[in-house]
């Protein structure tokens, strides 16, 4: 290896320019990846690069890799530096589809395959062998999404009316209301436990079946306070936390400014002192609204969503959303035959009909919160639960406010806001790629790069 140009190409800092939409942070935004993805994928071009640079053969890179170079080309004084720095100018080789140029590719990418493990190890799964961030859930797409599923659900709801009414009217005509509502709560609670624990446990088993090199064990702690809240405004307080603790920010008069002394230690940080250089003091939920349309806090919530939407669109929460509704469903047959019942019979049914409509409510919030359980829960609790990160929490703050939410904030922070703004941690509330067409040498549409 060349330490010294390698040594070169780890320290070239892609995000040199200033503004809000650097490199780094239009790659993240506009693939919808978590910050340790893109890190991940920029160290992993980067040694693409290094290899094209000292290689005398083709090289390949992964889908992933091809992503981050196309974003580079189009920081076009970025990219002729980082060639300079080389001491080679890497051509993009784009694909023809040609039979002859893809035995040329695949040579080039057993070729690139060799030349890494010589140099830096085996390649990292998650980039190298997944054409995108969240393949490395291996979660195949339900066929039958749940909203249609819903739909078809209550259309046999409707259907399956008289057959039970027939089947449930000579048990219901013996049975007063008192003892039916006891009777169906005693079969109702136990019946919710159970489907309860099992979503829980299934979700677990999904969560253990990702591939171990997945983003989903290296999220960050900001991350985790996002899915575990799914709310924005704790990300930004957080953020806003640290200014205050190190005394970057001042509050007065429940107004935030920036003090005479400027600390920053992340672009987080420095997003926030700089809105509020620009804007001068200002009211929290002022602050609030303004950062959270920028794009460093708003691909935290993009990233985040964009794998809950994946999940949710998979057959694995298909198959609990389709059990957990036909549970449910059957059990709101009972009650609601038992209101036709009662009205064909005018008998009074206000306590069954109050029963019915509370349980209708129930079912819908718990589907959504299946939806949720995932992101918001099972993740979450994976995490306090890890050594590892309780060790963190004990040297990181930012671990300790995601374990213990505003527990971790500092007392002044609450002096810039009013008790109405105060974020909650019970809460549940919650860009296409300016190239045309992506490129990878594993989809066959991209092939390599040459030397000059």
């Amino acid at each position: 290896m060349k330490v010294t140009l390698w040594n070169e190409v780890q320290q070239f800092d892609f995000d040199h320019s200033s503004g809000e939409y650097n490199f780094s942070i239009r790659l993240a935004s506009e693939n919808r990846w978590t910050k340790d993805f893109t890190e991940k994928a920029i160290v992993e071009y980067k040694r693409f690069m290094y290899l094209a640079a000292i290689s005398d053969v083709m090289v390949s890179p992964s889908v992933i890799v091809d992503v981050v170079w196309h974003q580079h080309l189009i920081f076009s004084q970025s990219y002729q530096d980082f060639c300079k720095l080389l001491g080679k100018t890497i051509q993009h080789v784009p694909s023809t589809h040609h039979k002859a140029q893809f035995e040329q590719f695949k040579q080039a990418t057993e070729q690139t395959k060799k030349l890494y493990l010589d140099h830096f190890g085996q390649q990292p799964k998650c980039i190298w062998e997944y054409n995108s961030m969240l393949a490395s859930l291996k979660l195949k797409p339900v066929k039958l999404k749940t909203g249609l599923f819903a739909i078809f659900g209550v259309l046999m709801f409707i259907l399956l009316i008289i057959p039970f009414y027939y089947l449930l009217k000579p048990l219901y005509v013996q049975i007063d209301n008192p003892i039916f509502i006891l009777g169906f709560l005693g079969v109702a609670l136990p019946t919710y436990v159970i489907l309860n624990l099992y979503n829980k446990n299934k979700i677990k088993r999904i969560l253990h079946s990702f591939d171990q090199d997945s983003f989903v064990y290296h999220l960050r702690p900001f991350e985790l306070v996002y899915l575990k809240t799914q709310r924005l405004s704790n990300v930004i307080s957080g953020s806003v936390n640290e200014l205050i603790d190190n005394g970057t920010i001042k509050i007065i008069d429940q107004m935030i400014s920036v003090s005479n002394t400027v600390v920053v230690q992340s672009v987080e940080q420095a997003q926030i002192v700089a809105t509020l250089q620009d804007s001068g003091r200002m009211y929290y939920p002022k602050l609030l609204r303004i950062l959270e349309s920028k794009p460093i806090f708003r691909n935290v919530g993009n990233s985040l969503d964009n794998f809950k939407y994946h999940f949710n669109q998979s057959l694995a929460f298909g198959k609990l959303f389709y059990k957990s509704f036909l549970v449910f469903a059957l059990l709101l047959m009972f009650p609601f035959i038992r209101v036709i019942t009662g009205i064909v019979r005018d008998k009074p049914v206000t306590q069954i009909v109050i029963v019915l409509v509370v349980l209708l409510f129930f079912i819908f919030f718990y589907l959504r919160k299946l939806s949720l359980m995932l992101c918001a829960k099972v993740i979450p609790n994976f995490y306090e639960d890890n050594i590892q990160h309780k060790q963190k929490a004990e040297k990181d703050w930012q671990w300790d406010y995601f374990m213990y939410g505003t527990a971790a904030l500092n007392a002044s922070f609450f002096m810039a806001i009013n008790n109405n703004n105060k974020n909650r941690w019970d809460g549940t509330d919650g860009g296409n790629s300016s190239c045309g067409s992506s490129c990878g040498s594993s989809c066959g549409t991209c092939g390599g790069c040459g030397g000059d």
